[in-house]
């Protein structure tokens, strides 16, 4: 993770130069979160088609992967009954797992009750999915192609196998890349799914090297839809630094993915709970405090520092374990709420997975609405318009801006943020606009960043947390006059009171 170290500084107060108060209304979000068109990115931020910030908040129905060659849950229930409760519940994306076997000519999709689904009757794997996405479209949800398996037995550590060789790989995705051009309900592909030991990231092996790989198939797939978002995953493993599979993406701050369309690249970690696996930190003294700067190292500085989106492609728990509950609610508050958060998609819609469960009861029908109530303030169905459920507090702050003091050709500002919403803020960047000829020269309190006239202070770790009522300050050294302030004042993409 780079960061730049913190910046502890008094700042002589020679002259308070009190700026005038501008009202600036806060807004509600303008996103539809299921988005207009195809989706593309700008720094962190996921755009639609008409340039409004969209966010997946989706969930990930798995089967097309195993060798019933299609979605779990066929063998009871209708899938437009299981696409029309995804949507009812608030969910805007789904992922969609398969295999590239399922794409071989002998793989009959099998485990499906024909009176449930006679619109399925006699069709292949691809045509199953073709059911499938055209029916999530017309309920309003998006879909990200998740290749999760080679062959159907099992998941890969490398991005080929000797059955599946990675001309195969690439020709598959450049075939769907094709296949679904100028569907805009299909809007990503997720290229491999948790690549880990042997794979590396920036080593420069071409046999091993993930991040080679992702931009030799990412460039494949955009040369035939050029559309389409690249969902690059992490490894496990960077310079001795071990975490989930696919969820160590430490290496892109060095060695970044570069694909030939830009703005379409996404990254994707995924991240578990104890019921997964007992990692280390859940056992630390200072548990759940640990989480944000782990989280923050292996990828959530990617989107902090408005490198690219994050994609949580993968998250779930059984919630046995009373460290599981608290671990999911910590995550959910550094995902953030509105269309601003980083993006997810929750492990599972299926009962059926083994190591975590799903949103689905047993039954395939009913909702397991302890686990649901985590995700229900942070989803952005399908029409809505970005501030999560009815009710849901979004950001709601008020900025103070100050000049301190000036010299010929020079000054020194403070900022004051306040939350005056009714939920916490949990990780948050403030972004303005210098009205002149400023540049700031160093800063303290923030990771302070500038492009051209825009300017990003995104918060560290010890001041990363803003409860409801509560006020921190931030502050500047910049060249150029003092007399000219920012006009406005957005706090995660959201315009504050000035």
């Amino acid at each position: 993770m780079i960061l730049p170290q913190r910046l502890h500084r008094l700042v002589p107060l020679i002259l308070a130069a009190l700026l005038a108060l501008v009202f600036v209304p806060a807004l509600p979000g303008t996103a539809r979160a299921a988005g207009t068109g195809y989706w593309h990115t700008d720094g962190r931020r996921l755009l639609d088609a008409n340039g409004q910030q969209v966010r997946m908040t989706g969930i990930n129905w798995f089967g097309a992967e195993t060798s019933n060659y299609t979605p779990h849950g066929l063998w009871t229930r209708n899938y437009k009954d299981m696409i029309d409760q995804i949507k009812d519940l608030g969910y805007n994306t789904l992922r969609l797992p398969y295999s590239n076997e399922l794409l071989d000519s002998g793989s009959t999709p099998n485990g499906i009750d024909y009176t449930e689904n006679p619109g399925l009757s006699g069709l292949n794997g691809l045509q199953i999915l073709d059911e499938i996405i055209e029916y999530a479209g017309e309920a309003g949800l998006k879909v990200v192609l998740d290749r999760h398996r080679p062959g159907a037995a099992g998941q890969s550590a490398l991005w080929y196998t000797d059955a599946y060789p990675e001309s195969r790989w690439i020709s598959d995705w450049t075939m769907l890349a094709e296949h679904y051009a100028g569907n805009t309900t299909v809007i990503g592909a997720d290229l491999h799914n948790e690549p880990h030991e042997p794979a590396c990231w920036g080593c420069g092996d071409q046999a091993r090297d993930w991040r080679l790989a992702a931009e030799r198939a990412g460039n494949a797939v955009l040369d035939a839809n050029p559309d389409w978002l690249i969902i690059v995953e992490g490894v496990d493993s960077y310079e001795n630094d071990p975490y989930w599979w696919g969820g160590n993406l430490q290496g892109a701050a060095r060695y970044p993915v570069r694909l030939d369309v830009p703005g379409r690249l996404v990254y994707s970690a995924h991240d578990y709970a104890t019921s997964v696996h007992r990692q280390p930190w859940f056992d630390d003294p200072a548990f759940p405090s640990n989480l944000a700067a782990i989280w923050d190292r292996n990828w959530g500085y990617l989107h902090k520092n408005d490198v690219a989106p994050v994609l949580l492609g993968e998250f779930g728990t059984t919630l046995t374990d009373p460290r599981d509950q608290t671990w999911l609610r910590t995550l959910m508050a550094y995902l953030g709420e509105g269309a601003g958060g980083i993006s997810f998609t929750f492990w599972s819609w299926n009962p059926n997975s083994g190591d975590t469960g799903g949103i689905l009861n047993g039954d395939w029908t009913t909702v397991d609405t302890g686990k649901q109530s985590y995700l229900d303030p942070y989803l952005l169905g399908a029409g809505d318009p970005g501030g999560g459920d009815p009710g849901t507090p979004g950001v709601s702050c008020e900025v103070g801006y100050a000049v301190q003091s000036s010299w010929d050709g020079g000054f020194n500002a403070q900022v004051t943020i306040t939350n005056t919403g009714s939920a916490a803020v949990d990780g948050w960047t403030l972004a303005f606009a210098f009205p002149g000829d400023q540049r700031i020269s160093q800063g303290w309190s923030a990771t302070w960043s500038q492009d051209g006239d825009d300017v990003a202070a995104t918060s560290l770790d010890w001041n990363d947390a803003l409860a409801p009522g509560a006020s921190l300050t931030i502050g500047f050294s910049a060249t150029g006059p003092s007399a000219a302030a920012p006009a406005a004042f957005d706090l995660n993409d959201q315009p504050c009171e000035v």
